[in-house]
């Protein structure tokens, strides 16, 4: 009797002790059930924003603007591709506060980033392999934008007398345009470019999407088989669970990018020559070598990529969207990769040491050309031909390409996975990391035109906030970063082709008169 009174009274006491605990395990699920519904409705008002912003009228828009510049300059922008690539390393005495070749770049620092490697994937993912096709013609056209973006920044640029240069698209909207087209003053159309353009930096491309591909990546390659509904196995942050690789990664990068920044323009061009010119030959070198392994395939892939890009269905079997999502999908990556039409480049080729408007026009088209026609091309091959793109798959974002270069390096031996996760792993983190530098400058610049190049403390405190940001990077969805990114460089766009479009006639007078002076010197 004795031994049941005692049972029965350490039962009870158990079950008091637990009470608190089962309580405690209740509300942590009540929570972490809340927040997901949170995000699920958050991620579904950014898809329906994002579909509205990149509707048909913002890519009928990129696409004219970039075969109208294209006709206007007769394709001589084309023809010039060779001395593009010479001036690049040229060295010219000019005002500016880097050579054209430190400014190409931190325009490619901002452009090479997870959009290469992520974006690629989710447009051909989304949209089949005829997305990485509509990808070719936006970048075709685009190389047009981007020569007019970067003859108009230099053009209509301030040269401060301590020589810091203020270019950019809010310059030449407001120098520009003023007094023409029956309107006094155009800054208002200048100031929504820089708004967008700073909450572009802040919220979207800059920070959110690259420190994500950067944490995804090192996750996948250090715990790929991390289970977030187990708490014991992680760090609980906002309510979630994330692997202890995430999280040291994104502290890591977090702290590389504070450092940087603070350096500013010279300190960001400075790293960005060493990284950015490295790690695109690294990438394109690897890719060279996959694709040679696989030439036999390569000849279907092309037939695939051109044949799906206006029936996707036909070759999916209808597990992907129609025409109109593989040319959304393709044009939007690849506008968010090379941002030709976007008026970002332009903010760092305002700060070349040139005196030609047109020459570094020429050098500022180089970055579509080798962001979207080589390497996001590359990409793209990869994953069309290993096939790691099939819905059947069931694969996303990252872990496509992850898989096309597992079997693209399967010829290798059986550590084709992990050789393939770790070089992958490795290019988004430059890749992106160099991206969060180049948008600190451009997203600074936009601020500096809204607030005044003087109030240095509003500048200072931005960095903090960027900083900030990039932090919490991690911990936010992948349709939700993708979406983010995507609202805010559509919006961007949007006033910087109105200003494209009606300066185009100043582009192809100053283009004629160079081409005319530089006869016989090319």
């Amino acid at each position: 009797m004795t031994n049941i009174v005692a049972h029965v009274a350490q039962t009870a006491l158990q079950t008091v002790a637990a009470a608190p605990e089962a309580a405690q395990t209740a509300e942590v699920a009540s929570t972490v059930e809340a927040t997901s519904d949170w995000l699920a409705s958050f991620t579904a008002f950014v898809d329906k924003i994002d579909g509205y912003v990149w509707g048909v009228p913002l890519i009928a828009s990129i696409l004219v603007t970039g075969l109208l510049l294209t006709c206007i300059l007769r394709m001589t922008h084309l023809l010039n591709l060779k001395n593009a690539f010479r001036y690049m390393f040229a060295q010219e005495e000019g005002s500016g506060e880097v050579s054209q070749f430190g400014a190409l770049c931190t325009a490619l620092s901002a452009t090479i980033g997870t959009g290469n490697i992520v974006g690629v994937a989710t447009a051909i993912g989304t949209g089949g392999p005829g997305a990485l096709f509509w990808m070719e013609v936006a970048a075709f056209f685009g190389m047009a934008t981007k020569y007019a973006e970067g003859l108009l920044a230099v053009k209509y640029r301030e040269v401060q007398p301590d020589g810091t240069v203020l270019g950019g698209p809010f310059y030449y909207i407001e120098r520009g345009l003023k007094g023409r087209f029956g309107l006094k003053s155009w800054k208002w159309l200048a100031v929504l470019f820089a708004v967008f353009g700073a909450l572009a930096g802040i919220m979207g491309i800059g920070t959110i999407t690259q420190i994500h591909g950067i944490t995804s990546a090192v996750q996948r390659f250090f715990d790929p088989a991390f289970d977030p509904s187990n708490m014991a196995t992680g760090i609980q942050l906002f309510g979630t669970t994330y692997s202890v690789p995430v999280v040291i990664a994104g502290l890591f990068v977090t702290v590389c990018v504070g450092l940087v920044v603070i350096g500013g323009l010279k300190r960001i061009a400075a790293v960005s020559t060493v990284i950015v010119p490295f790690m695109a030959i690294f990438y394109v070198v690897i890719i060279a070598f996959l694709l040679l392994g696989n030439v036999s395939k390569l000849t279907a892939a092309l037939e695939l990529i051109v044949r799906s890009a206006f029936n996707p269905s036909a070759f999916t079997g209808g597990m992907v969207g129609t025409i109109f999502i593989a040319m959304q999908k393709g044009i939007a990556r690849g506008i968010f990769s090379n941002e030709a039409g976007l008026g970002s480049a332009p903010i760092a080729a305002a700060a070349a040491k040139t005196n030609e408007p047109a020459r570094q026009g020429l050098v500022c088209m180089t970055g579509t050309f080798i962001d979207t026609i080589v390497i996001c091309t590359m990409t793209g091959l990869a994953i069309v031909v290993t096939g790691a793109w099939e819905p059947s798959l069931g694969l996303k974002g990252v872990d496509i390409t992850i898989e096309a270069f597992r079997r693209g390096l399967a010829f290798l031996g059986p550590d084709s996975g992990p050789v393939a996760s770790f070089f992958l792993m490795t290019a988004l983190t430059f890749f992106a990391f160099t991206t969060i530098l180049g948008w600190d400058y451009y997203s600074e610049k936009c601020l500096e035109y809204l607030v005044g190049a003087k109030r240095k403390w509003a500048v200072k405190a931005y960095r903090l906030a960027y900083v900030a940001v990039v932090f919490v990077g991690p911990y936010l969805t992948v349709s939700v970063v993708w979406g983010i990114a995507d609202t805010f460089n559509g919006l961007m766009a949007f006033p910087n082709l109105v200003a494209l479009v009606l300066l185009s006639p100043v582009v192809w007078r100053v283009t004629k008169d160079y081409l005319e002076r530089s006869k016989g010197n090319n």
